[in-house]
């Protein structure tokens, strides 16, 4: 197939006009194109925060009752008579006449090769589309040129004197299918599209799927360092919508916001314009990996001059002396490290009385560690924390080797390294929670700052374990980090994951964000569940006697009922307050509330009841909104 075939190959087949007597059927797309049997179909482009309809991208279709009414079948044809750029540009005719005679308003998008534009530029002038546009009434402002098949553009610079007095004259131009495999950074950044069209890739589905989230969030940042405005492809459903329109994307289009049609749409489909209304903030999906992704071997390389096996002692010790920064110092033959001498350890040894007389001419290798801790350089993070987990601590006072397939490539001090995997595991956990994989507090912060923008009514809900500092005391980290994750599974159980936000704080300590509702039944739910499982990590002394005996904070035996949840809500009503740090100093207050409260629930805020805190009897119900 070639390139061309699929690029006006969007959409299932439309109805198209009526059909056309066997006898009078093209044989050819030459015929087709002689007889001007193209017909335009056309599908809008919204702006996705106001549901306002920018334009259209026109596509075409081949006659009804043939094989080549499909845009692949008819570019297969075409290529194969070598008639691929007359088609493309006579795909652009018939859009053309058909945005005229439908009067179809705001911007239509057009596909059209850098090739094929080229190929009319030559035969017919740079202007030859626009001046045919305005024959027929669609004004070059109108008009947008999406450049397809970016690998193929060779020669940048003869693009850009064909699009520059184009451009002049008021056509604007973009890049489509950004992201599909055939992108070029280099050409958006020469090129400098108005538009940039993010292939459906990226979009299907991505409410599911980080790794798109954050695709599309990096590519929302290069726009606005080229100036150029994102149009998300093949938005297939509210969700997905929700989350391109929060990620900064202005525009979309797809099945969920309208078909494509013979009739230019006027307005969106229902389901489309609800999502629009309803103005819900996304919650953004996040991966679950490893909080060491990243942790790299680069910036602890050290590269330090090897000695070989042979090197004297004396020759050795004048070096350490005249190098104080020296902590170890690799034994290399043949490329590959055989040894490492310790500095301390060498020093020390000829520091002794007829030391140096006795073994300063002996070879080095005879005060080397044989068989020092190496470390390949494309190691991962977890390969990297499998040297400080190991039973094997040498590397915290020898360092390490680090080889580059095998071969001495550099040293690696201990305390570079337990330092470095500290902070990236601390800058990780901001993000991501290692014990629970929870968001942290920056994607905390990022979802308040987005619900605060959003200008609608949230709530806030902070929840904190009751007694879990003597939990945790008698038994032990283990057990605690059992009841965190314990905790962590009760709460996401009570949520809508599509519209609530979760996050860990840290410690015991998590945040629900509320949109599904004003969040008391769920909070309630959770409170009521934790109390009865966590006796499940109890043993059955600390069941029978309601508690346990720990040591208080100063140190004194105390007897501590069994664990429970306590949780202050919050309610957050438009222009209450205008930055997370308020939010969570507020959610923070009604905690601590909440944890002198009988039920442990404490709600604050609610604009149609006074603040309260829950009876939860065995037969109480839960107040409920009128």
């Amino acid at each position: 197939m070639s390139p061309k075939s699929s690029l006006l190959a969007r959409i299932p087949d439309e109805p198209a006009d009526a059909v056309t007597p066997a006898a009078e059927r093209p044989r050819t797309v030459a015929d087709i194109l002689h007889r001007g049997l193209l017909s335009a179909v056309f599908q809008p482009i919204v702006e996705l925060a106001s549901g306002r309809i920018l334009g259209h991208e026109s596509l075409i279709r081949g006659p009804l009752d043939t094989t080549w009414h499909s845009p692949d079948a008819l570019f297969q044809a075409a290529a194969h008579e070598g008639l691929t750029f007359e088609l493309e540009i006579a795909c652009v005719e018939a859009i053309l006449a058909a945005t005229a005679e439908r009067r179809v308003e705001g911007r239509v998008f057009v596909n059209l090769s850098a090739q094929a534009l080229v190929f009319h530029a030559q035969r017919s002038g740079a202007l030859a589309l626009v001046e045919l546009g305005e024959r027929l009434g669609v004004t070059a402002s109108k008009l947008v040129i999406e450049v397809t098949e970016h690998e193929r553009v060779r020669e940048v610079a003869e693009l850009s004197r064909i699009v520059n007095p184009l451009r002049a004259r008021g056509v604007a131009f973009a890049l489509d299918d950004f992201g599909d495999g055939r992108s070029s950074l280099r050409l958006w950044a020469e090129l400098e599209p108005d538009f940039v069209k993010i292939d459906k890739y990226f979009t299907r589905e991505i409410a599911d799927h980080p790794a798109k989230t954050q695709t599309l969030h990096a590519l929302r940042q290069i726009a606005d360092t080229f100036g150029s405005r994102l149009v998300a492809e093949g938005l297939e459903d509210g969700r997905s919508l929700a989350v391109v329109r929060d990620l900064g994307v202005e525009f979309g289009q797809g099945y969920f916001l309208a078909r494509p049609s013979a009739t230019p749409a006027v307005q969106l489909d229902a389901a489309a314009d609800v999502a629009i209304r309803a103005r819900e903030v996304a919650v953004f999906s996040r991966a679950g990996a490893s909080t060491l992704r990243g942790l790299s071997l680069e910036r602890m390389l050290i590269e330090v001059v090897p000695v070989a096996p042979c090197d004297l002692c004396d020759d050795v010790l004048c070096r350490l002396h005249g190098d104080a920064g020296i902590a170890s110092l690799p034994v290399v033959e043949g490329g590959r490290p055989v040894g490492l001498i310790n500095r301390r350890a060498f020093i020390e040894h000829f520091s002794q009385p007829f030391r140096r007389e006795l073994f300063g001419r002996r070879p080095c290798s005879a005060f080397m560690d044989p068989a020092p801790r190496t470390i390949e350089r494309t190691a991962d993070g977890d390969q990297i924390l499998a040297v400080l987990t190991s039973e094997d601590q040498r590397y915290l006072s020898d360092g390490f080797i680090i080889t580059d397939g095998g071969r001495y490539a550099g040293i690696g001090s201990g305390q570079h390294l337990v330092r470095t995997v500290s902070e990236h595991r601390l800058e990780a956990a901001r993000h991501a929670n290692p014990l629970t994989l929870l968001p942290g507090n920056i994607p905390i912060n990022d979802h308040i700052e987005r619900l605060l923008r959003s200008r609608k009514a949230f709530a806030v809900a902070y929840l904190d374990l009751r007694h879990f500092k003597p939990f945790n005391d008698v038994y032990g980290y283990w057990r605690g980090d059992e009841m965190i994750r314990l905790l962590a599974s009760v709460v996401q159980e009570q949520v809508d994951p599509r519209r609530d936000f979760v996050g860990h704080v840290g410690g015991d300590d998590f945040v629900v964000l509320f949109q599904s509702t004003d969040g008391r039944a769920g909070c309630a739910a959770m409170i009521a569940a934790l109390n009865v499982r966590a006796k499940e990590l109890y043993d059955d002394l600390a069941i029978r006697q309601g508690g346990i005996t720990a040591e208080d904070r100063i140190g004194r035996p105390a007897f501590f009922p069994l664990l429970t949840l306590s949780v202050g809500l919050v309610w957050i009503e438009s222009g209450r307050f205008r930055r997370p740090e308020e939010v969570a100093s507020a959610a923070a207050a009604a905690k601590r509330v909440a944890k002198h409260t009988a039920s442990g629930l404490y709600v604050q805020g609610d604009p149609l009841e006074p603040d309260y805190e829950f009876s939860m009897g065995p037969q109480a119900e839960l107040p409920r909104r009128a």
